[in-house]
C-alpha cells in the first residue's frame, strides 16, 4: 500500500524524519571552543605585553609542555591598577600579540580586558573565564616569580587561589617558593597549597614552581632600545617587530 506525504513526514523512520533530525543538526550552534576540552587544562597569562617578546613566549610554551595545558589565553591588560599606563594604545598591544603567536595552535588571545572600561583586574578576568569554562575545568594562572612575589598587593588576591591553579616561573638556580624571600601573608598560603607534581592539582587552589629556561628579555630594555633606535631583532618576532616600525612605536625614550 502506497504511503501518503503526511505519513511520511510523521513516521519517525522516513525520510521526512531524517532530513527534520538532519536539519535540526545542522541548526545546533556551534560549541564554545573550551567545551572541545573539557578535562584539559587551560593556561592565563595577562600582562601589559608592551611589547611583547620571546620571553612572554617562551615562558607560555615551557608551562604549556610542563603542565600539559591544551591552550594558553594572552589576556592584554587594559588599564593596569598596579602599575603606571602602558607606553602604547591597547589596540597596538593587542595586535602584536595576535601577530606574535599566530602560527601556534596551543596559543590564543583574549581581548577581554583590553575592551572593559575599568581597571584589569585578574580576579574579576579569572572569575568570567571560570563561570564560562565550569568548576571541574582545570586552570592555571601563569606568573613570573617576580609577579608572584608581588601577590599580596593584588585586589583580593585570596580569591585567586579558588579561582585558578597559579604556576610561578623561576629561572633555573633561584631559591625555591618558601626562602627567607617569601614572606607572610604569602608564605602560609604557599605551604598550604604547594604540589611537586600537576597531578596533585584539582581545577583550582594549588601552586607550583617550574624551572625556565633564562632569557634576560624585558620590555622596558626593548623599548629602551628602540628608542634609541638600536636593533631589537631576535628579541622578540620579526612580525612584531615589523608591526612596531610600521606604526613607529617606542620611538621616544
Amino acid at each position: 500500500m502506497a504511503t501518503s506525504a503526511a505519513e511520511m513526514s510523521a513516521a519517525p523512520n522516513g525520510e521526512g524524519g531524517r532530513e527534520k533530525r538532519e536539519g535540526e543538526k545542522r541548526a545546533t550552534p556551534n560549541p564554545s571552543p573550551f567545551a572541545l576540552y573539557p578535562s584539559q587544562a587551560i593556561g592565563v597569562m595577562g600582562g601589559t605585553f608592551d611589547p611583547i617578546h620571546y620571553g612572554h613566549l617562551r615562558l607560555a610554551e615551557e608551562m604549556a609542555e610542563a603542565i600539559g595545558l591544551e591552550r594558553v589565553l594572552f589576556i592584554p591588560a587594559g588599564q593596569p591598577p598596579h602599575r603606571g599606563a602602558p607606553r602604547t594604545a591597547a589596540i597596538h598591544r593587542l595586535e602584536m600579540v595576535r601577530r606574535a603567536i599566530a602560527g601556534n595552535p596551543r596559543f590564543a588571545v583574549d581581548a577581554r580586558e583590553v575592551e572593559r572600561p575599568d581597571p584589569s583586574y585578574t580576579v574579576d578576568t579569572l572569575t568570567a573565564l571560570r563561570a564560562e569554562l565550569g568548576e571541574e575545568q582545570p586552570l592555571w594562572l601563569l606568573l613570573g616569580a617576580d609577579a608572584f612575589l608581588e601577590l599580596p598587593t593584588w585586589h583580593a588576591w585570596r580569591k585567586l587561589f579558588g579561582l585558578a591553579n597559579i604556576a610561578v616561573a623561576a629561572r633555573p638556580g633561584a631559591q625555591p617558593l618558601l626562602s627567607y624571600d617569601l614572606r607572610e601573608p604569602l608564605k602560609s598560603e604557599v605551604l598550604k597549597r604547594q604540589v611537586a607534581s600537576t597531578s596533585a592539582a584539582g581545577p583550582a587552589g594549588s601552586v607550583q614552581l617550574r624551572q625556565m629556561t633564562p632569557l634576560d628579555i624585558s620590555a622596558t630594555a626593548l623599548r629602551d632600545t628602540l628608542a634609541r633606535h638600536g636593533s631589537a631583532r631576535y628579541l622578540l618576532p620579526d612580525a612584531v617587530l615589523d608591526y612596531i616600525h610600521e606604526h613607529q612605536l617606542y620611538t621616544h625614550p
